[in-house]
C-alpha cells in the first residue's frame, strides 16, 4: 500500500502503478490559524510505503511527514518504508561552529521517532546523512534516469560537470550512455585573472549536458552556460535531480544560453519532466525480495 503526502502525490501513483500496489487515500487541510489537520481514509495494511518530499514550504512539508508516520504508528503498523525523493534540511549533517544546530540529524531523529522503518532518498545532498539514522537509509540515484532521457533528446552528448564536485554525477552518466565527460575547471592565468574551461574537452560544435544534483538559485548553472556558449557549443542542456529553482533561477538559466533545463520529480516544478517512479520501484522491491 502506497500513501502519498501532499508533495509527493502524482510520484506515489506513479510508484504504485509501478508496483502494482493500492494508493491510500488521504485527507489533508489546514485550520484557519495554519496549523495542518490530516486523516488516512483507507483501510491500511502492515507493510505501507510513504512518499513525501519535505521540499518548500519545507515545515509544512515535513510536520505532514511526522503526522502520516506517527499516526500510521498508532494504527499499529509496523514495517512503514519511507521515500523523501527530495530531504530537506540535510545541507548540514555535521557542526562546523559552536552552537550551530546540526539541522540534518535532528530531522533524522524526528523521522525515526515518528515511526519510518527505513528512509529512501534520492542523491542526498550530503551522503554522511545516512548515517545519522538508526533504521536503514538508503541514497537512491536518479542518473539513470536522466540518462535515459539524454539518450531520448541529444544526439551525441557531451556531460559537463559545472564544477568538479559534480564530476561524479557527469561520470555515472556517461558510463550509462557511452560518452565523453568532462567538468569546468577554474585556472589562474595571473593574480587578477581567472579562466574557468572544460579541463579536457574540447565542446565546439557540440551538444553539452550540464549534470548538477540540486539548481537552486541557478548561479553555477548560469556560470556554467556562459562558458560553454563562449567555447561555441552548439547546444546546452541542463539537467539535475532536484528543481529547487529558487525565484527567478529558470529564467535565469534560459538567458544565459541553455536550449533547455529538465529536472526530476523528486520536487514539483515547470521542469519536471524525469519520473524516478521506477527507479524508487525498483529499490522497494529489491527490499521486498531481500525481506
Amino acid at each position: 500500500m502506497i500513501i502519498g503526502g501532499s508533495s509527493s502525490q502524482k510520484l506515489a501513483a506513479n510508484i504504485a502503478h509501478e508496483m502494482d500496489d493500492v494508493l491510500c487515500p488521504i485527507e489533508t487541510r489546514k485550520f484557519p490559524d495554519g496549523e495542518r489537520y490530516l486523516r488516512i481514509k483507507g483501510d491500511v495494511e502492515d507493510d505501507v510505503v510513504v512518499v513525501q518530499s519535505t521540499g518548500y514550504p519545507q515545515d509544512e512539508n515535513l510536520m505532514e511527514l511526522f503526522l502520516i508516520l506517527k499516526t500510521l504508528r498508532e494504527m499499529d503498523i509496523t514495517n512503514i518504508r519511507t521515500v523523501i525523493p527530495y530531504f530537506g534540511y540535510g545541507r548540514q549533517e555535521k557542526s562546523f561552529n559552536k552552537g550551530e544546530a546540526v539541522s540534518a540529524r535532528v530531522v533524522c531523529q524526528l523521522i525515526e521517532f515518528a515511526g519510518a522503518s527505513s528512509v529512501y532518498s534520492m542523491n542526498l545532498h550530503e551522503q554522511g546523512i545516512c548515517d545519522l539514522f538508526n533504521i536503514p537509509a538508503y541514497n537512491l540515484s536518479a542518473m539513470p534516469a536522466i540518462a535515459d532521457y539524454v539518450k531520448n533528446n541529444v544526439e551525441d552528448p557531451v556531460i559537463i560537470a559545472p564544477d568538479k564536485g559534480a564530476l561524479g554525477f557527469a561520470q555515472e552518466i556517461a558510463q550509462i550512455l557511452n560518452c565523453e565527460s568532462d567538468y569546468l575547471e577554474k585556472i589562474r592565468l595571473s593574480p587578477e585573472k581567472v579562466e574557468t574551461k572544460p579541463k579536457n574537452l574540447d565542446v565546439d560544435g557540440r551538444d553539452a549536458v550540464i549534470i548538477d544534483d540540486i539548481i537552486s538559485t541557478g548561479g553555477t548553472i548560469v556560470n556554467a552556460c556562459g562558458i560553454l556558449t563562449e567555447h561555441h557549443a552548439s547546444k546546452i542542456i541542463v539537467g539535475c535531480v532536484h528543481p529547487v529553482l529558487v525565484g527567478d533561477a529558470l529564467l535565469k538559466i534560459f538567458s544565459a544560453g541553455a536550449d533547455d533545463v529538465v529536472g526530476t520529480n523528486t520536487l514539483k516544478s515547470e521542469v519536471s519532466n524525469v519520473s524516478v517512479a521506477s527507479l524508487v520501484a525498483d529499490a522497494l522491491k529489491m527490499d521486498n525480495n531481500l525481506g
